[in-house]
């Protein structure tokens, strides 16, 4: 499997690493570009980048809500990124890494600090199919700050709740 699956990605790259990466991209913040830095990086001079964007579908089943840009803008934002190469939707199903892995055949997987729930599976279908592929976390970047797309929701919705406090007429006798 190695032989053959290195034997390909030869041809289809003349040697470059291919790293993946994956991610759902909502509200792009300096964590993202980061992350995606980073996972380039580990690919080595002249890797290639490859990110996975969730479909919207994916996010809402996965944490209860759909994102709030949809998935065309996700990744026409992600592509804009200058170590980003190329950039595509995940599958429709709802988590299907060894359809993405014999698809795209990285040799990298650079997993987020905050992607603990799919470390396990990815790690578990890379054993389980002998893939030749290494599993790496990337680390946090800075402090708390705005690293996540939640926190930035976070402060949103307090930023509206005082609004509309601030603009409620008052109540006259």
């Amino acid at each position: 499997m190695e032989e053959e699956w290195s034997g390909l990605r030869k041809r289809l790259d003349n040697g470059r690493k291919r790293v993946l990466a994956s991610g759902v991209f909502d509200l792009l913040h300096l964590g993202h570009a980061r992350f995606l830095q980073k996972a380039k990086e580990v690919g080595g001079k002249d890797s290639e980048l490859l990110v996975v964007v969730a479909r919207d579908s994916t996010v809402k089943k996965l944490k209860g809500s759909p994102p709030v840009l949809p998935e065309k803008e996700r990744r026409a934002l992600v592509e804009m990124l200058k170590p980003v190469d190329k950039v595509v939707l995940g599958s429709r199903k709802l988590v299907d890494i060894e359809g993405i892995i014999r698809k795209h055949k990285p040799d990298i997987i650079a997993l987020g600090y905050d992607q603990d729930q799919i470390e396990a599976e990815v790690k578990r279908v890379v054993a389980a199919k002998a893939f030749p592929i290494q599993v790496v976390r990337i680390q946090r970047f800075g402090s708390e700050g705005f690293n996540s797309s939640s926190k930035i929701k976070e402060l949103v919705a307090a930023l509206k709740k005082a609004e509309k406090k601030k603009a409620k007429p008052l109540r006259t006798g």
